[in-house]
């Protein structure tokens, strides 16, 4: 199966859960379950050219520009996580369905499990890095989701918020680094990247590289010091923190440290920092999780140190440290979920996970007993269990291993970690499956349905079949480890058995399992001076960052940030003044190389008219109504001042958009008092004129300034005008360049105007349902209205020149590639004209003749945009490139066909349906409860008053 399939299907697949929910639990988890399955199979598909030792790629050209392509690529490494993610996650689901209550929504549940699932296979698939960020973050968000699935508990609330925050902060430092890491290698590819460590650990800008992709992994991993967020992320359903804890996104992190191992290790940087950050992590998590009371919070803390046990064997930077790292991810894969979804079942039967109210469940929860010792004696490190084999290669490394130039001090903090490691596995198992039964549990324990303990089970099968035989996984798991490698050193000759002889990692082996019976044996002293003992808390410490910040920005920003649009526009003015008043006392300003033009009569009055109207505005501001004429009259002399300088496009645009937003402004302002109240002082006022006027200088000697002189560069019109027809098959430049050159601008315009539009509608809508809706229907005008609201020559006007006026709007659009026009006028043009018709006849008598929802217009054009944008994909073409031909259809003329028509389709119909959306929108808001809408189209129609017409006749005369 082709690698997009498998990584878009878990995508796809998210859409199906909700839509079975109303079928029922089963159908909803069948369906998720049936997705995942066919992602493994297609999977499984790819496994014997991987075993074959080839790379499997997958590539299509999405932004070449910025080098962000959809490449995919299945190695060794890749196929081992994708392998766990899509292999555990079947089991999950089929768990989920039992664990979750009916109470919980399992469509969304399995939504967001399923956007998690790909997110998680587009990052161990990705050969972008680019890519791989985009996948990474979708993690972040959709892991954001789940932690918080069970809304109504705070602790869900404030975890998911934890992981997101910490985790966020992280990728936005991960993306810094992989962008460098990219120019370094002069690709954004990680297959060409990977090629290239002599390169990159020779730049200057490896160690910040370093430091920043490294910051993404331990805080998507839980390393220390971020250690801290991936506990609280236990307020999850359990079969959530199985998943995360298990196989997917703690694994992120581990996963990305072992992709870029060829290029980042083997220097002193990687070694200190990885091997110290995976040391601590590895101590601190597993001191913590012995004390602890909640059974997800031991397994919580566990996986911390089991991840610090991994980051550190891959800091050591051996091609040892790398297998046996790679060995430990799959065995913690197994005994971690089974352990999870084990903890589930206890507190699903038991009602509580508190380790202080459990004991001797062995007797009443027999299978249970069984799955969870298994698993966790295998994560204490007993023989003939998987984790004894990778824990024992472990201590091996360490061996050989010098961390501060002390070659004791890493085989001694392994051998405690490993110690305390095995004291709370035992304590899992003495202090909740062994001991009296007790009478006094929440609920009475039992064996739940094989639903729930068959999942954990079929993993304890790899616990004990590798740790009995384990050189059955040992060509695969060197198949992975040669990914990671990927040539930079030798696989090392060390083969998986069970008996190494009597060698120093077995001592320390053994140190760690006595050790850890003894630490149980002083269990309780050993908590008291736990409790008692001072120590900082990394949520409260978390915390208290997070308020400093809070504070820190809140003294920033609110001084500056107050509301107050004047002191934004002094503030800026003020800036940008200085700005250019340094640069130009201090450059230099050429000669000028142009001569003024002769400016005629007519010209100079039309500026004096502009420079009137404007500064009537400044001083007459506060009459709101001479305030839109004033601004009506500016945008009509700039209207003409475009026909002066033969841009008719944008004249023929700013002509139309005048007179419709002078229509609605007159319509909201019917809403508003009639003045504006004094709200500056005189100092204030002088203060912004002053700031005013200097700005409007300095505006004014730049563009005299540059309007003189020749430009530097070539200007970029020269590159439109000399491509406008080859490449777009328009001679109309303006309208080519919102259609084609830049016609992703455009689209990105009409969805704006489409959701200015809507929200317009949403604050009406909102009004008339609200406590305002009362005195809008009862408010009185504080002037005496005309007695005919809808005078007939209005109407007869307006129906007349209806056709005519769609007329001219479809020669304009049909004119608008070759000539002055286009959707956008063409749409304004047909709004005046339904406009006038609402204008004419009431909104009353308009909207009943409606027969499409405006709604659905603004829809539609957007619709066809994109589609139209989307087509060009089929022919291998960058969204939106437009394409054209000529043809003949006897008796016409040969004419030209573009598809920027199509698109200039969508244009037109978003413009009509936003301004014919907002006209609504104010004129049911100006409707009044003591003035009755007419079902009429005027006010006046004699016709009316006449008697009807008898159907038999006038009555003959006598009768």
């Amino acid at each position: 199966m082709s690698l997009f399939f498998i990584v878009a299907l878990p995508f796809f697949g998210a859409l199906l859960p909700g839509l079975m929910n109303a079928a029922g639990r089963s159908a909803c988890a069948g369906v998720t379950f049936t997705v995942s399955l066919a992602a493994f199979i297609g999977l499984l598909t790819n496994l014997p050219l991987v075993l074959a030792g080839e790379v499997v790629m997958a590539r299509v050209e999405w932004m070449p520009s910025l080098g962000l392509n959809f490449t995919l690529m299945l190695d060794g490494l890749g196929f081992f996580f994708a392998m766990l993610i899509l292999g555990i996650g079947l089991l999950i689901i089929a768990y989920a369905r039992q664990y979750l209550s009916r109470d919980d929504n399992m469509g969304e549940f399995f939504t967001y499990l399923l956007l998690f699932q790909g997110a998680m296979v587009g990052i161990v698939l990705s050969d972008n890095i680019l890519l791989l960020l985009v996948f990474w973050e979708l993690t972040s968000l959709s892991s954001f989701l789940l932690i918080g699935y069970w809304k109504h508990l705070p602790e869900g609330r404030q975890g998911a918020r934890m992981a997101l925050a910490v985790t966020g902060m992280g990728g936005l430092a991960m993306i810094g680094g992989m962008l460098i890491l990219g120019q370094i290698a002069g690709s954004y590819d990680l297959s060409v990247i990977l090629q290239n460590r002599a390169l990159i650990q020779a730049d200057p800008l490896y160690i910040p590289a370093l430091i920043l992709i490294l910051l993404g992994c331990f805080t998507k991993s839980a390393q220390f010091p971020f250690h801290f967020w991936l506990p609280h992320a236990m307020a999850a359903p359990t079969p959530v923190s199985a998943y995360l804890h298990s196989a997917t996104m703690v694994k992120a992190g581990i996963f990305l440290m072992a992709r870029m191992w060829p290029v980042l290790s083997g220097t002193p940087e990687w070694f200190m920092i990885v091997t110290s950050a995976g040391l601590v992590t590895m101590v601190l998590g597993a001191v913590i999780a012995l004390f602890k009371h909640d059974l997800k919070a031991l397994l919580a803390f566990s996986t911390v140190s089991h991840l610090g046990l991994i980051t550190m064997l891959l800091g050591t930077g051996t091609a040892f440290g790398a297998l046996a790292a790679i060995f430990h991810i799959l065995n913690h894969a197994t005994f971690k979920a089974a352990l999870f979804m084990s903890a589930g079942i206890i507190d699903h039967e038991a009602h509580t996970r508190d380790i202080r109210r459990l004991g001797g469940l062995r007797t009443l929860m027999p299978v249970t007993f069984g799955i969870a010792t298994l698993a966790a004696l295998s994560m204490a490190g007993i023989p003939l269990l998987n984790g004894f084999l990778s824990k024992e290669m472990m201590l091996e490394e360490t061996l050989h291993t010098t961390l501060f130039g002390a070659p004791w001090l890493v085989p001694a903090l392994a051998t405690l970690g490993s110690l305390f490691s095995a004291a709370y596995c035992f304590r899992l198992i003495g202090h909740v499956f062994l001991g009296p039964v007790r009478d006094d549990y929440p609920a009475k324990p039992h064996d739940p349905g094989a639903g729930m303990w068959l999942p954990p089970a079929i993993l304890i099968v790899p616990v004990v079949v590798i740790g009995v035989a384990p050189f059955l996984v040992e060509p695969f798991v060197k198949l992975v480890t040669a990914s990671v490698l990927g040539g930079e050193a030798e696989m090392p000759k060390a083969h998986f058995k069970i008996w190494h002889g009597l060698v120093p990692a077995l001592f320390m082996s053994i140190v760690a399992v006595v050790g850890g019976l003894l630490m149980l044996s002083i269990f309780k002293p050993a908590l008291r001076l736990w409790e008692t003992t001072p120590r900082p808390e990394a949520k409260m410490i978390f915390e208290g960052i997070v308020e400093a910040a809070a504070s820190a920005a809140r003294m920033l920003i609110l001084p500056l940030h107050n509301g107050a649009f004047t002191r934004y526009a002094a503030t800026g003015a003020i800036v940008i003044v200085a700005a250019g008043f340094h640069a130009w006392s201090t450059g230099t300003v050429a000669a000028p190389t142009r001569d003024m033009q002769a400016a005629g009569v007519v010209p100079i009055a039309g500026w004096l008219m502009l420079v009137a109207a404007t500064g009537a505005l400044v001083f007459m501001h506060r009459n709101r109504f001479l305030s839109l004429i004033l601004i009506g009259i500016v945008g009509l002399m700039v209207s003409v001042g475009f026909v002066f300088f033969s841009a008719p496009d944008l004249a023929m645009t700013q002509f139309t958009v005048e007179v419709v937003t002078i229509i609605l402004l007159l319509l909201a302002l019917n809403f508003l008092p009639n003045t504006t109240p004094v709200e500056s002082t005189v100092l204030r006022r002088v203060r912004d004129a002053g700031v005013a006027v200097a700005g409007g200088l300095a505006t004014f000697g730049l563009s005299y300034h540059y309007l003189l002189r020749d430009a530097v560069s070539s200007p970029i019109s020269e590159f439109h005008l000399a491509n406008s027809y080859k490449g777009g098959g328009g001679t109309n430049v303006v309208n080519v360049i919102l259609v084609d050159f830049r016609g992703f601008d455009t689209y990105g315009e009409i969805i704006v105007l489409g959701i200015a539009a809507l929200l317009i509608y949403a604050l009406t809508e909102t009004l008339l349902g609200g406590p305002v809706r009362a005195r809008l229907l009862n408010r009185k005008p504080d002037q005496p209205r005309a007695g005919d609201m809808h005078p007939m020559m209005m109407v007869v006007l307006t129906r007349v020149i209806m056709p005519v006026v769609l007329m001219v709007g479809f020669y304009i659009f049909l004119r608008g590639h070759n000539e002055p026009g286009g959707g956008f006028i063409a749409g304004l043009i047909v709004s005046i004209a339904v406009v006038m018709q609402y204008m004419a006849s009431g909104f009353a008598w308009a909207s009943a003749r409606l027969k499409y929802p405006y709604h659905g217009v603004i829809g539609a054009g957007v619709l066809v945009a994109g589609l139209t944008g989307i087509g060009s994909w089929f022919v291998g073409k960058p969204f939106l490139t437009s394409d054209f031909t000529y043809v003949r259809i006897p008796p016409f003329e040969k004419f030209e066909l573009a598809t920027a028509a199509l698109f200039d389709v969508g244009v037109f119909l978003a413009v009509v349906g936003a301004v014919m959306l907002s006209l609504e929108s104010f004129s049911r808001l100006a409707r009044r409860a003591h003035v009755p809408d007419s079902e009429h189209p005027m006010d006046i129609d004699p016709s009316r008053d006449d008697p009807p017409l008898d159907p038999a006749g006038p009555a003959k005369e006598g009768a």
